[in-house]
């Protein structure tokens, strides 16, 4: 599994140039998941991204999570993060996940995280989205399972 985390100002999901959803302040989450995770590592994951204290305290070092912000979640779905790149310039996705399976993680990440942050906003999984953001920072962290286990 692998989040690609943004902390951000603000950041909205546009579907069919409909406004969906949007955040202020807090963390845009790239998700992708591959056939060989599980609810176990998600928990793993879940927990390491709401533990992440990469926003400023009163001394301008970054020593604050989320909830000490109040900040809020964007959580989209992108399978793209698991891209082949190794042979040729077209990207192989075999390493994605299937979509039933990818779907019921995502379900369960945000499920979870309902459960610890008040504002959770997400993407529609397996729509054409356009994602906007403020990038905080910028501020970019990758959290990849493989390392985290």
């Amino acid at each position: 599994m692998k989040f690609v985390i943004q902390r951000v100002k603000h950041a909205s999901v546009t579907i069919d140039n409909n406004l969906y959803s949007e955040i202020e302040k807090g963390f845009l989450v790239l998700i992708g998941v591959c056939d060989s995770d599980n609810e176990a590592i998600a928990d793993k994951m879940i927990r390491k991204l709401i533990g992440l204290r990469i926003f400023e305290d009163q001394d301008g070092k970054t020593n604050l999570s989320l909830k000490d912000v109040d900040g809020q979640l964007l959580l989209v779905s992108q399978f793209t993060l698991y891209a082949d790149c190794k042979k040729g310039n077209r990207p192989s996705f075999v390493k994605a996940g299937s979509p039933e399976h990818a779907n019921k993680l995502y379900e369960y990440i945000i499920s979870n995280c309902e459960k610890e942050i008040p504002v959770v906003k997400t993407g529609v999984f397996g729509a054409d989205m356009k994602v906007e953001l403020l990038n905080d920072g910028p501020f970019t962290i990758v959290l990849d399972s493989s390392e985290l286990l």
